[in-house]
C-alpha cells in the first residue's frame, strides 16, 4: 500500500489535507495517476509528456520506490519530481509525495484606503479603454488581477474595474522553491543551464489560479484586462523575464535600477502585454511591474507604502513587512528611510526541523504553564508542523519560564526543548533543537539589525514612533509582546502597533483602481533613502546584539 500524504488546496480557504489517504500501488503508475485517484489537481498543459514542466510534486519520502529522472527532469534538485514521469517501480514502497500548489491561509483583512476610483482600465460606453487606447468592445465585464509575489507565498486579487470591488481573493505557495528558498538561491539557480525554469513555473502556476477562479466565479478569463504585480526585485524580474544576476552582486541593483541610474529610463516600473508573458487572459492587457525602491527593496514595499499612505504622514511612522526578505521603512511625508533584512525562511518553514508554513494543524501559538506546554493549532487540527508566529512564541515563553538563556542555550543544556510530547493526541512528538534555535536567532536578528539601523539613520528612537505599521500574513498572526521580548519588533508602546495584513496586494489594488496614486507611487519611490544593512560600520556589532533573545535596547 502507498501512503500519500497530500498536503493541496482546492477552491476554499483552508488546505485539505489528505495525509490518510492511502492506495494500493501499482507497478507501471504515475504519480500523476495517484494525484487523479485521490482528486487532486496538478498543474499541466502538455498532455502529461513532461514537456511544460507545471506538475512538479515534492517526494517526501519513498523516492527509490519510483522510476529514475527523465532527462525531462534534470532541472529539478534532489527531492523534486515530474508528477508525470515519476513512474511506480516497487509497489512496495512506502511513498509520499506533495504538489507544489498548496495554498496557506489567505489573509484578506487589511487596512482600506479611501479612494476615487480612477483606473487606467475602464469602461466607456460599449468599449473598453486603457488610458485613451480602445481595446475591445465591452461583454459584460472589466476585470483586473492584482497580484503580490513574495519569496514564500503568491496572492491575489480579483478586481471589477467598474465598480472598485475585489470579488475573489486567493492565494498559493510560492512554486519555485525547487531553485531555493530564498532570493539568492533562485538568482543563482536563474543563472545555470535551467534559465527560465522559475519563470516558467511561476507563471504557469499563476495561469492555474487564474483558470481555478474563472471556473468557480463563472467568468471568462478574457475579461481580464489588467494585471499589477508587485513583489521585491528578485520575483518581479523573475516573472517579467529580466536578467536577475545583477541584484546578486554588488551594488545589488536590478538591471532596471540600474537604467535609471544611467538615466536611460524615467522609472523603473515595467509595462508588457499578457501575450508576451504567455499569461492566459485578454492577449493584449497591459501588466503592469511597480516600481522598485532600491536593491532588493522592491515594488511590494511601494505598494506598502501606497496602501497605508505612509507619504502624507505628518508624524514619523514606520513599516516592517515580515517576510523571507523583511523590509523596514521609517518616515514621513517628509523623509522615508528603508533598508531590506535578509532574514531567510528559518520563520516561514525553513531551516527548523518542524517547521512549517501557515497550514492547518500548524502550532500558532504556545504557552508554558510549568511544565506544562499548552500548544494551538490552526484550525484545530492535530500538530503536525509549527510555523512563524508558534516559533515567536516559543521562543518567549522559553526565555519567560526561565528554560532558555538570551544567548539560546536550553535549560540544563539540553539539546531540545520539546513542545510536542509522546501521549499528546498530536500525530508524532516534536521539539525545538538547538540548531534551529541557532537559525532563528539569526534570522530575528536580521530583522532587529534591520530595524535599528533604519531608526538610528533617522534619527529616532523606539519609542519616538508614532506608529508601527506590521504588514504581511506572518506579521498578522504574530503575538506583539512575545516578538518585543524577544527582539524580533522593536519596543515601540504596544498599543501604537496597527496590523495592515496584506498591505502589498492592497497597494497593488489601489493601483489598478487609481492611475493617479499609480503615478504618485512612481514618483514616491525616488525620494525614499535606503540604506545598504551590510555597509554600515558597526553591523557585525549590532547583529550579533540582534541574536540575543532579548528586547531591543535604545
Amino acid at each position: 500500500m502507498q501512503a500519500f500524504r497530500l498536503r493541496e488546496m482546492i477552491n476554499t480557504v483552508a488546505p485539505l489535507f489528505h495525509d490518510q489517504s492511502r492506495i494500493e500501488g501499482v507497478s507501471g503508475k504515475t504519480v500523476f495517476d495517484y494525484a487523479d485517484s485521490l482528486n487532486v489537481r496538478v498543474p499541466t498543459s502538455c498532455g502529461r509528456n513532461g514537456s511544460c514542466h507545471e506538475c512538479i510534486v515534492e517526494i517526501k519520502r519513498g523516492m527509490t520506490g519510483l522510476s529514475r529522472p527523465e532527462e525531462t527532469e534534470s532541472f529539478l534538485g534532489e527531492g523534486y519530481r515530474l508528477a508525470c514521469q515519476a513512474v511506480i517501480e516497487n509497489p512496495d514502497e512506502d511513498i509520499e509525495f506533495a504538489v507544489l500548489r498548496r495554498q496557506p491561509r489567505i489573509l484578506t483583512d487589511s487596512q482600506k484606503r479611501n479612494i476615487d476610483v480612477d483606473p487606467m482600465t475602464r469602461r466607456m460606453g460599449d468599449k473598453v479603454y486603457f488610458g485613451d487606447l480602445e481595446i475591445d468592445g465591452y461583454k459584460g465585464a472589466v476585470f483586473g488581477l492584482a497580484i503580490d509575489a513574495g519569496t514564500t507565498t503568491v496572492a491575489m486579487n480579483l478586481v471589477d474595474l467598474e465598480s472598485g470591488k475585489t470579488i475573489y481573493t486567493t492565494s498559493f505557495e510560492n512554486p519555485q522553491r525547487f531553485g531555493g528558498s530564498d532570493v539568492m538561491n533562485r538568482i543563482s539557480y536563474d543563472a545555470g543551464s535551467y534559465h527560465g525554469e522559475l519563470q516558467q513555473v511561476m507563471l504557469s502556476s499563476i495561469n492555474f489560479e487564474i483558470g481555478d477562479m474563472a471556473r468557480v466565479i463563472g467568468f471568462h478569463r478574457r475579461r481580464i484586462y489588467e494585471i499589477i504585480i508587485v513583489g521585491n526585485a528578485t520575483m518581479r524580474d523573475i516573472i517579467f523575464g529580466l536578467d536577475v544576476q545583477p541584484i546578486g552582486e554588488k551594488p545589488y541593483k536590478s538591471t532596471s535600477e540600474l537604467a535609471m541610474i544611467r538615466g536611460d529610463i524615467e522609472t523603473t516600473a515595467l509595462n508588457v502585454k499578457a501575450k508576451d508573458l504567455g499569461l492566459r487572459v485578454f492577449p493584449d492587457a497591459n501588466v503592469y511591474g511597480a516600481p522598485l525602491i532600491a536593491s532588493h527593496v522592491g515594488s511590494d514595499v511601494a505598494a506598502d507604502l501606497l496602501s497605508i499612505g505612509m507619504d502624507n504622514e505628518d508624524e514619523v511612522v514606520m513599516l516592517v513587512d515580515v517576510g523571507t526578505n523583511t523590509e523596514v521603512v521609517v518616515g514621513n511625508k517628509n523623509k522615508l528611510v528603508a533598508a531590506s533584512c535578509p532574514a531567510g525562511p528559518a520563520f516561514e518553514g525553513g531551516e527548523v526541523t518542524h517547521g512549517m508554513a501557515g497550514y492547518d494543524g500548524a502550532v500558532e501559538s504556545v504557552i508554558l504553564d510549568g511544565n506544562e506546554v499548552i500548544c494551538h493549532t490552526i484550525s484545530d487540527e492535530p500538530a503536525v508542523g509549527i510555523c512563524g508566529s508558534g516559533l515567536v512564541d516559543l521562543l518567549s515563553e522559553l526565555r519567560r519560564a526561565g528554560k532558555m538563556t538570551e544567548l539560546g542555550v536550553l535549560e540544563d543544556s539540553q539539546s531540545e526543548f520539546f513542545f510536542v510530547r509522546d501521549g499528546d493526541v498530536y500525530a508524532q512528538p516534536m521539539s525545538l533543537s538547538r540548531s534551529d534555535i541557532s537559525a532563528l536567532a539569526q534570522a530575528k536578528s536580521a530583522n532587529y539589525s534591520g530595524q535599528y539601523i533604519v531608526m538610528r539613520t533617522f534619527g529616532v528612537k523606539p519609542s519616538e514612533i508614532s506608529r508601527l505599521y506590521l504588514a504581511g500574513g506572518f506579521a498578522n498572526y504574530i503575538n506583539v509582546d512575545s516578538a518585543m521580548n524577544i527582539g524580533f519588533l522593536a519596543n515601540v508602546p504596544p498599543e501604537r502597533v496597527v496590523k495592515v495584513g496584506n498591505a502589498s496586494l492592497e497597494g497593488a489594488t489601489i493601483a489598478l483602481l487609481s492611475s493617479r496614486l499609480r503615478s504618485e507611487m512612481e514618483t514616491m519611490v525616488r525620494r525614499v533613502e535606503h540604506v545598504e544593512l551590510e555597509s554600515t560600520p558597526d553591523f557585525f556589532d549590532i547583529f550579533v546584539d540582534g541574536c540575543m533573545f532579548n528586547p531591543m535596547q535604545r
